[in-house]
């Protein structure tokens, strides 16, 4: 399954739970903000706080319990078909 993330930076506190959660999907950027990791390098346009992932089911659990542990709902998720599942 396909599911856009993203990260809204004003929202964001620098926590980092979401990375501590889910290290292979958050990381901080150099203002101490959650941004996805680029898993191929590409630096994806300089879309740091969107990405598109492919992921399977375990790998979602783990994505939404990242997005829940963000203190300030910083965090949505929306399937492919462009619904909102987190948060509800």
């Amino acid at each position: 399954m396909k599911y856009r993330v993203v990260v809204d930076p004003e929202l964001c506190i620098g926590a980092a739970s979401c990375v501590t959660v889910d290290p292979a999907v958050f990381e901080l950027n150099e203002e101490n903000k959650a941004v996805l990791r680029d898993p191929r390098n590409t630096k994806d346009a300089g879309r740091p706080y969107e990405r598109i992932l492919e992921i399977d089911e375990k790998e979602k659990d783990t994505l939404i319990l990242a997005a829940q542990s963000c203190p300030t709902l910083a965090i949505t998720i929306y399937d492919e078909k462009g619904m909102k599942i987190f948060p509800e």
